[in-house]
C-alpha cells in the first residue's frame, strides 16, 4: 500500500517525506529538485503491538508498515509535458492513494511558482492536470471502444455511454471519485486506474505561527470546506517544524509540544490519516519467541488474504485461524483468560478479519 506525495514544486513535499522518513533527501528550493520518486517506509506506532510485545517479549516487534511515495512537483500544462509532467503523472497512478501538500507559509527565500500564496488556486492547478490526464486515459479508450461499436455486441454500446458519461463530469470539473458510478461504470474505472479516483488527504503545510493563529486563517477554513464537500481528508502541519522535532529524544519532543499546545506531533495525525485514507485496519500474529507482528490490510479481507500477507505459503496451505480480538485479549489478561472465558474461536477461511484480531494460522506446508 504506497501513499503518493503531490503538489507544487517547492510546496514543501520533499521536507514532509524527509520529516516521515528522515530519509535525508534534497529539499532544494528550485523546482523539480525530485526528479525520481523518493520510497520511505514508516513504522506506525501502536499501543496495542507495544502491550503484546511486553507481554510476550519476543526477538522481533514488527510494527505495521505505512508507504510513502515522494512525487515530483507538478505544474500548470504537466499533463501536456510540461516539467517532465507525463513522467510525475505515471508515478501518481502507481500509488494507491494521494496527499496532497498545499502551501501556506510565507518564506521570502523559498520562491513560489505562481509568485503568490493562494491555496485554493494552487489546488485547482493539480485537480486541473489530474483531470486532464485522465480525459486523454478516456480519449485513448475511447477510440478502442469506437472501433469495436461496429461488432455490434450491445456490451461496448454500454461502455460509450459509460466513457461518455465519464468524460462530461470530467469536463464539469467532477473528479471520478466523486461521481455516481454504476457497477459496469465503477470495473471500467478500476480498469482505467484514473488519477482522480484516488482518495486524497488535504495537507495544509504552515509555519508555527499560522498553526497558533489557524481560526485566522480564511485560506484554510475554505480548504477545509472543500475537503468536507468532497470528503476528502485534511490536516494541518508545519513541515519543517516536524524536521526540527527529528533529533529530540522523545521526552524533549513530548514537553515541546506540551508548550506549544499540541496533543499530538503533526506526522503522527498524518500517519494515522495515511492509514484511514487506506481503509485500513491492522491484525497480529505470535510466533512464539521470535516475533510479534502487526499487519495492514484492507478493511474487509478474508483471513485467508490475511494469512498471505504473513506468508503465501500460509495462504495456499490455510486450514483454519485461532482468533481473540486484542480487547479481550487485553480484558481477560491474556491468551489463556481469552480461552478460559470462551473469547478464542476457531474461524474458517471465509471469516472477514476485524481490527485487532490476534491471529495464529493453521496450514500445510
Amino acid at each position: 500500500m504506497e501513499l503518493g506525495i503531490i503538489g507544487l514544486p517547492n510546496s514543501g513535499k520533499s521536507t514532509l517525506f524527509n520529516s516521515l522518513t528522515e530519509a535525508g533527501i534534497s529539499a532544494d528550493n528550485y523546482p523539480f529538485c525530485t526528479i525520481e520518486p523518493n520510497v520511505g517506509v514508516v513504522n506506525v506506532d501502536d499501543k496495542r503491538l507495544d502491550k503484546l510485545c511486553q507481554e510476550y517479549e519476543p526477538d522481533n516487534c514488527t510494527p505495521a508498515p505505512l508507504k510513502f511515495v515522494d512525487i515530483a512537483g507538478l505544474v500548470e500544462g504537466a499533463s501536456r509535458g510540461e516539467g517532465l509532467g507525463n513522467k510525475f503523472l505515471s508515478h501518481i497512478r502507481e500509488v494507491e492513494a494521494i496527499i496532497h501538500v498545499v502551501r501556506f507559509f510565507e518564506d521570502e527565500n523559498v520562491a513560489h511558482v505562481s509568485g503568490n500564496i493562494n491555496p485554493i488556486q494552487d489546488v485547482e492547478i493539480i485537480e486541473n492536470e489530474l483531470i486532464e490526464a485522465d480525459l486523454e486515459t478516456l480519449r485513448r479508450r475511447q477510440e478502442k471502444t469506437e472501433k469495436m461499436l461496429k461488432t455490434g455486441e450491445d456490451k461496448y454500446k454500454e461502455e460509450m455511454k459509460i466513457i461518455e458519461k465519464i468524460e462530461a463530469e470530467l469536463k464539469a470539473g467532477t473528479p471520478v471519485r466523486l461521481q455516481n458510478l454504476n457497477d459496469n461504470a465503477r470495473r471500467l474505472a478500476d480498469e482505467l486506474f484514473f488519477l482522480t479516483d484516488k482518495p486524497v488527504l488535504y495537507v495544509a503545510n504552515m509555519s508555527e505561527e499560522q498553526l497558533a493563529n489557524i481560526e485566522k486563517i480564511e485560506s484554510y477554513q475554505n480548504l477545509k470546506n472543500k475537503a468536507e464537500n468532497e470528503e476528502a481528508g485534511l490536516i494541518k502541519i508545519s513541515a519543517v517544524f516536524e524536521l526540527e522535532l527529528i533529533d529530540l529524544e522523545a521526552e524533549e519532543k513530548e514537553l515541546f509540544l506540551d508548550e506549544l499546545g499540541f496533543a499530538e506531533s503533526g506526522l503522527k495525525n498524518l500517519i494515522d490519516a495515511g492509514y484511514d485514507l487506506l481503509d485500513l485496519i491492522t491484525f497480529y500474529t505470535v510466533a512464539g519467541g521470535r516475533e510479534v507482528r502487526a499487519t495492514p490490510i484492507p478493511e474487509g479481507t478474508e483471513i485467508v488474504k490475511a494469512a498471505g500477507k504473513i506468508h503465501s505459503s500460509m495462504e495456499e496451505g490455510f486450514i483454519r485461524a485461532e482468533v481473540v480480538n486484542f480487547k479481550d485479549w487485553d480484558e481477560y489478561g491474556g491468551m489463556t483468560g481469552a480461552r478460559d472465558a470462551g473469547k478464542v474461536r476457531i474461524e474458517g477461511r471465509d471469516y472477514i478479519v476485524e481490527d485487532g484480531d490476534i491471529c495464529h494460522f493453521r496450514f500445510k506446508d
